[in-house]
């Protein structure tokens, strides 16, 4: 079985083998990869908020990485969107090894299931490039908008809450998890 939680700092070492793994991956397609960003990537491990979540498979390796929290980026969402309550997933890696498991699908599906159980009615993300973006919304998320910053175009991509039956992945006491929000511990 499958599960989500807190990053913490022993985690490091096997956070940094996942995002050598995935910058392997792109770079060997040719994609620009986060390998000048990964010790900063390693380093969320130690983040105070409680933020940044890892999904572990049943061997207890990482395989998954993401960054779950309440307030989302301060471009893209109109004040009216900023105003409603949403969880804002961003950061995520996943180990292309793990590709058949479906690791980022299963990381944004916790965090659909998860806003549902806290009653927060969002969970919105955004996308760099289009291939992501459609990815997303492979995922159930729809598009939003389009927005062009000074050096980089922007999906802008949410999906209501919902709880999920992740118990396949997750194990059978899975929809009776406890609510916990994004936080200090």
């Amino acid at each position: 079985m499958l599960l989500m939680r807190p990053a913490q700092s022993s985690d490091k070492t096997a956070v940094a083998r996942l995002i050598g793994a995935r910058c392997d991956w792109m770079e060997s397609r040719g994609l620009p990869s986060w390998r000048d960003a990964a010790d900063d990537l390693v380093a969320q491990c130690d983040n105070p908020e409680g933020d940044v979540w890892v999904l572990v498979d049943g061997a207890a390796a990482v395989i998954g990485l993401t960054v779950v929290q309440e307030q989302g980026p301060p471009f893209g969402w109109t004040d009216a969107e900023r105003a409603e309550p949403a969880l804002y997933l961003s950061g995520s890696v996943t180990d292309p090894d793990a590709k058949a498991l479906r690791p980022g699908s299963l990381m944004a599906w916790w965090a659909v299931d998860l806003a549902a159980r806290c009653g927060v009615p969002w969970v919105r993300r955004h996308a760099q490039v289009p291939q992501v973006a459609a990815y997303d919304q492979a995922q159930g998320f729809d598009l939003v908008r389009e927005e062009q910053r000074t050096h980089a175009r922007l999906w802008m991509l949410a999906r209501k809450a919902e709880r999920l039956d992740l118990s396949q992945w997750f194990g059978p006491g899975f929809r009776k998890g406890t609510p916990v929000l994004p936080g200090p511990a």
